[in-house]
């Protein structure tokens, strides 16, 4: 699928406009003004302004679709048309402390199906999509998740949860439970970016509770047409789209990982 859809083309250019916004606003992190939506989550004028020209651009060109977005919420769209899923800042708080590690992430989902995605970092203007069965691509090149099959040799981003979250505890549990399998963890603070790093081969695996869907509409795609597997943290094997918690992986390490780290407790 080098030869990109309309679907795809029109998120892309979406992307690329409210990038521009982004590295601007990057570029002067330090007079970002920062508004508080919640404890521990912090929001920048620059990921309001991004949303607003996502916003725009994607209903010039789909003026029928829905729209679910981080800072907006819901706006319904023509009856039976699909949604995008927009997070127009996955990395909130590394693009506040200047860390170059945040992007862009659009879906577009319709009856509760992601139909295509894109993850776009421009800091390392790396573009991720996919259609579902036409294969992931980072740019021009076919991804693939890696072979690799051993704990020690693995490379695992995890997602502690914050402590005022209720899987808190157990989030340290199962990290702790990892170190000890002499993983490599690393916490990276995108979700959107940990899975297409898992999609291609960066990773071997990702895992968090406490998430929303806009985190993770794009990638879960992303990854799953790069033969991995995505499944949820909770016992009754909920959508990990919308149950709020997330285990990717290369497929292979995937029920092992699983029975070590457990399920969430609700």
């Amino acid at each position: 699928m080098v030869r990109m859809s309309p679907d795809v083309n029109i998120m892309v250019a979406a992307a690329e406009k409210a990038a521009r916004a982004l590295m601007r606003d990057f570029g002067e992190v330090e007079q970002l003004q920062i508004s508080k939506k919640g404890p521990g989550d912090f929001v920048s004028s620059a990921d309001k302004r991004a949303e607003d020209i996502l916003h725009k651009e994607l209903s010039k060109a789909r003026p029928e679709y829905g729209f679910i977005m981080e800072e907006g919420g819901a706006i319904k769209g023509k009856d039976g048309a699909p949604i995008f899923v927009i997070d127009p800042l996955d990395g909130t708080m590394n693009f506040l402390h200047g860390i170059p590690h945040w992007c862009i992430s659009i879906a577009i989902v319709e009856n509760g199906k992601t139909k295509s995605g894109i993850v776009y970092a421009p800091i390392t203007n790396e573009l991720f999509y996919a259609e579902a069965g036409e294969g992931a691509y980072m740019g021009k090149k076919r991804l693939r998740v890696s072979g690799r099959n051993k704990f020690d040799a693995s490379a695992i981003a995890i997602g502690e949860a914050l402590p005022h979250m209720r899987w808190y505890e157990q989030s340290l549990e199962q990290a702790n439970a990892l170190r000890k399998q002499n993983v490599s963890i690393r916490r990276f603070g995108a979700a959107a970016l940990e899975l297409c790093y898992v999609a291609s081969g960066r990773l071997e695996a990702y895992w968090e509770t406490g998430i929303k869907v806009w985190d993770v509409a794009a990638g879960i795609l992303i990854l799953e047409e790069a033969r991995g597997k995505v499944t949820s943290l909770n016992a009754d094997n909920a959508d990990p789209m919308t149950s709020q918690s997330i285990l990717a992986s290369n497929g292979v390490l995937h029920d092992d990982l699983q029975a070590l780290i457990g399920y969430v407790k609700q």
